[in-house]
């Protein structure tokens, strides 16, 4: 006797995944994949939409790069003008050794001047212009280059002014599932002599109310001009930065850490580490290390010539457990630009006479120089491939 075929249709049942794993499967795929995969069926596209799916895929990434294998993307900050036709690029490479992966153009324009990455945030960039003599121009982009998806926020209270002294944060709230830039302005009124800075100014824009609105700080204080970083760390969720107190506060007078909770918008005063400002210094700088709060100084000695010193928080929040955990010493002159997930130390030697310029990679361990394929000063921030904003309204595809 023959045996009876069953007909296609049951055939096709018993091979159907049910939608659970189907779904489970399709958050571990890449972003590109996924949305190549929204165009199979209406409820496919529907399901991959949902904040749910997406907050699942994020998880799914942010889990993998745990592992030390992350990425690193950076940008040249600046672009004259006779080079302002040019698309900017970015560059993607491994976090451990900053050996290149990939190059992304940035699908909007900027003028000539300085561009920065203000933030890098679950998969997505927060870049920012400011123009030419330090003055902010309100032309702030969030970018997920892995979906080509990127919004312009709308333009702050603060218009033009002139800031001497700026810094942008870049955070995801977690209790309100919601993303947020900080910007702290420090500037100097028109019209005014002899010119004294005015005290800082706070605003908050948050991505679900696309807008901005001005946050009361306790303090009468300033963004410290000689802190070179744009961007601000993110560490135990709240950012920091440096501060000069203005006089009239009897209590506290000097420098400070403030931290900002983005999730209460609460401050915070932390204390510098002692000894961090004993020597002398050209610069200092708040940094992210391997999670915690670290305060990096950079200064000459009969000891150490040219060095980076650092201390690290190693208790969030509790003043005495800053510990000082290395001096690295340099050759010659030297920006520190950042930090590596892995804990490598990113800087630029600088040549005063003819102005050439080396990035090179330290181990904060061995001390060993890796010279790194960077011809221009560049911003660098940790990047990773997520589907956020694939749901956001008011994006621009490309």
């Amino acid at each position: 006797m023959s045996q009876t075929t069953e007909p296609p249709i049951l055939q096709r049942r018993k091979n159907h995944l049910p939608e659970d794993i189907v779904l489970s499967i399709l958050t571990r795929l890449p972003p590109k994949s996924v949305i190549r995969f929204r165009c199979v069926c209406k409820a496919w596209d529907s399901s991959i939409t949902t904040p749910k799916f997406i907050s699942t895929h994020l998880n799914n990434f942010a889990y993998d790069n745990d592992n030390g294998d992350g990425y690193i993307i950076h940008i040249p900050w600046y672009t004259r003008a006779m080079d302002s036709s040019k698309r900017r690029v970015c560059t993607v490479t491994l976090d451990r050794t900053f050996d290149r992966i990939s190059e992304i153009d940035v699908p909007f324009d900027f003028p000539s001047g300085s561009v920065q990455i203000a933030g890098s945030c679950n998969g997505l960039l927060c870049l920012a212009y400011k123009g030419k003599f330090n003055i902010f121009d309100n032309v702030i982009y969030l970018w997920n280059p892995s979906i080509r998806k990127f919004k312009r926020l709308p333009d702050s209270y603060m218009e033009r002014l002139a800031c001497y002294g700026l810094r942008l944060g870049f955070v995801y709230d977690s209790g309100n599932n919601d993303y947020k830039v900080v910007k702290i302005s420090s500037y100097l009124p028109k019209g005014l002599l002899p010119f004294k800075p005015m005290p800082d100014e706070i605003e908050v824009y948050t991505l679900s109310s696309d807008s901005w609105r001005r946050v009361g700080m306790p303090l009468r204080a300033n963004v410290e001009v000689f802190d070179n970083n744009f961007q601000i760390p993110l560490v135990s969720g709240a950012l920091h930065w440096i501060s000069l107190v203005l006089e009239g506060e009897e209590e506290h007078k000097g420098e400070v850490i403030m931290s900002f909770d983005v999730n209460s918008e609460e401050f915070r005063m932390l204390v510098m580490p002692d000894g961090s400002l004993s020597t002398r210094r050209s610069q200092r700088s708040l940094a992210l290390f391997k999670g915690k709060l670290a305060f990096i100084t950079f200064g000459i000695s009969d000891q150490h010539g040219y060095h980076y010193s650092m201390w690290v928080m190693r208790e969030y929040g509790v003043l005495e457990s800053w510990n000082q955990l290395f001096v690295v010493p340099l050759e010659r002159s030297a920006v520190c630009i950042a930090f590596t997930m892995h804990g490598s130390l990113l800087i630029r030697y600088l040549n005063i006479n003819n102005q050439e310029q080396k990035c090179v990679l330290v181990d904060t361990e061995t001390l060993h120089e890796k010279d790194l394929d960077i011809q221009q000063p560049s911003c660098v921030a940790t990047f990773m491939e997520s589907l956020a904003l694939l749901d956001g309204a008011n994006m621009v595809s490309y």
